[in-house]
């Protein structure tokens, strides 16, 4: 049963299994456009590869795990176990299981000098967020003007439509503190 009470539609956990959720490739598109980010980046959250693809088709060297075997991956891991970054690698872009937000955030701060992340809007309200939204380096969020298309859970079969959530990147570079996070809306369509 969905939840249409604020028009949020929310689906049991039990329902959600492991929280996948493919991320457009006109999301990455429009990261692409707007950050510049390393060349060998680790996507610890890949499922089945739609930001790496995304990332490897412009030349990014990407390093790809998940807690589940969706196949083509570096390696299977549970990140939040993750002790330290793969060799070489400069940043961390995913779009991390929401169910797990939180902690995907701030143990990728804990691991990485650069961390991008899509995550919804409503990320920003929560006074237990403190510590990984104030004084952590965030630096920008490229919020979306419109909502993404298609971002259904893995194996959704019912009607496809755009989102009903606000989505953004958010962008954590460590020592950047010393100014106001930037908001910067982007586009997708273009």
């Amino acid at each position: 049963m969905l939840d249409h009470s604020c028009q949020v539609q929310r689906h049991p956990l039990a329902e959600r299994g492991l929280d996948l959720y493919e991320t457009p490739d006109v999301a990455v598109e429009a990261l692409l456009r707007v950050e510049k980010i390393p060349h060998r980046v680790w996507e610890p959250a890949a499922g089945r590869g739609a930001i790496v693809r995304v990332l490897r088709d412009r030349g990014h060297d990407v390093i790809t795990s998940d807690v589940f075997d969706y196949g083509g991956l570096d390696f299977v891991a549970d990140f939040l176990a993750q002790e330290r970054m793969p060799d070489g690698c400069e940043a961390i872009v995913t779009n991390p299981p929401f169910q797990i937000a939180n902690e995907f955030v701030a143990h990728a701060l804990d691991l990485c000098p650069h961390v991008v992340m899509l995550l919804r809007l409503a990320f920003l309200e929560s006074e237990r967020r403190c510590e990984i939204l104030e004084g952590c380096g965030l630096a920008c969020v490229h919020l979306f003007r419109k909502r993404l298309p298609m971002m259904h859970r893995d194996g959704w079969q019912g009607r496809k439509a755009n989102s009903g959530m606000a989505f953004g990147w958010f962008v954590w570079i460590r020592g950047y503190n010393d100014g106001p996070t930037i908001l910067d809306r982007i586009s997708w369509e273009r």
